[in-house]
């Protein structure tokens, strides 16, 4: 090497030196800052795409997608990877499933799920590799209590947050005698918590409490014992086909329009073609309508169905709010998604202009919303007003601050 070239490569190796000294000083790493402008960005969707919620699984990254395409397809200024893992709403594989996106794929982000068995193995490779976790879905109400999380961040509600608005709805209609029925699994029980909390509270009295085995649906004989005890009103927690069964053979049992059926949101939500004739009438309380009529609602359904071709439901803008909710956190760090404290902190602290109407983050990352209360006539959850203003879960054992 001449003296001439020792010289250059000395005044070149000089000159980076005092780029990195520089950049150090006033608090970045070079490394960050290519990481951040230049390297996509990896978002993993552990979602059910087989199986009975596979629709569930689509509409929640419809949504996402969505959301993100709006604001011009990046985050925080990074282009995106997306990479996606089919969860089979199968508990047992959920650790499994998580690892294959954390470890092997090295997502930054981690969306999931729909069914609360699969989140909880979700929920202990978050915590434990700290990947930033967006529920779209599930509703187990563990993830944002005893075992919540700062990297851990929910978008759509807890089992017992729709139920928390029926007590209220049901004793001004003067029905202060009620029979609780659900299938006896989490889901059930901490939704049987809400009703009980919401209902005692108003003044009500339960008069019994009935379940049978998760997913089994012979309830003819409970239906039997409905008819005896003549309570003023039945609440209830079913979904899916379960529950369009329940309620074509409640009316079958001849207790519809005798005795009035209420229940959490999800014993209507998608539904009522299956149930038909059996679920007008069906009062419930949920966080969103597809008739809820607001401008931000409307504008959302008619640009959903012109890009998918379908209608949006519950879970695509559960999944939309994913979306905006991390676009807030990213873009609010410039896409340094290592910078975790300030992204926590902006997504902690966003108020996100939803189609359900606009919401906020508990201190336990789970969100405080509106409860509508809804009647399906003629085919339709048909929003009769709010049954509960900006609803919050109770947060017990979250250790967050």
């Amino acid at each position: 090497m001449t003296a001439q070239a020792r010289g250059l490569s000395r005044r070149l190796m000089l000159s980076r030196s005092a780029a990195v000294v520089g950049a150090s000083s006033a608090g970045l790493l070079l490394p960050e800052i290519v990481r951040a402008q230049g390297n996509k960005l990896k978002v993993g969707f552990m979602l059910p795409y087989t199986g009975t919620f596979a629709q569930l699984g689509v509409a929640i990254e419809n949504g996402v997608r969505m959301a993100i395409a709006e604001k011009g397809g990046k985050l925080g200024g990074r282009e995106i990877e997306w990479v996606k893992v089919d969860d089979e709403s199968e508990p047992s594989k959920g650790v499994e499933n998580a690892n294959k996106l954390v470890q092997r794929d090295k997502v930054d982000v981690l969306i999931g799920t729909v069914h609360s068995g699969v989140q909880m193995g979700i929920q202990r490779v978050a915590r434990e590799s700290g990947v930033l976790n967006i529920i779209p879905n599930a509703g187990v109400h563990a993830a944002t209590r005893a075992l919540c999380a700062p990297n851990v961040f929910r978008t759509s509600f807890t089992n017992s947050q729709p139920t928390s608005a029926l007590g209220k709805p049901m004793m001004d209609k003067g029905l202060k005698r009620a029979v609780w029925i659900t299938w006896k699994y989490a889901a059930g029980d901490e939704a049987f918590e809400g009703f009980k909390h919401s209902y005692t509270k108003a003044g009500g009295t339960i008069v019994k409490e009935l379940g049978l085995p998760f997913p089994n649906v012979e309830f003819q004989a409970l239906l039997t014992e409905i008819a005896s005890l003549k309570p003023d009103a039945v609440a209830c927690f079913f979904a899916g086909a379960g529950a369009a069964k329940f309620m074509r053979d409640y009316a079958a049992a001849g207790l519809q329009g005798k005795i009035p059926l209420y229940g959490s949101g999800f014993l209507t939500e998608g539904v009522l073609q299956a149930a038909g004739p059996a679920a007008e009438g069906v009062m419930t309380t949920m966080h969103y309508a597809d008739s809820l009529d607001t401008p931000r609602n409307n504008a959302f359904r008619t640009a959903y169905a012109g890009q998918f071709k379908m209608q949006p439901d519950v879970y695509a803008v559960q999944g939309y709010d994913a979306g905006q909710l991390l676009m807030r956190g990213l873009d609010a760090v410039k896409g340094d998604i290592g910078n975790k404290a300030a992204l926590y902190k902006a997504m902690e602290t966003a108020v996100i202009d939803s189609p359900r109407g606009k919401w906020t983050m508990s201190r336990a990352h789970n969100p405080v919303q509106d409860m509508y209360l809804r009647v399906v006539e003629k085919g339709d959850n048909k929003v009769l007003g709010i049954a509960g203003k900006a609803v919050a879960d109770s947060a017990a054992g979250c250790k967050l601050g």
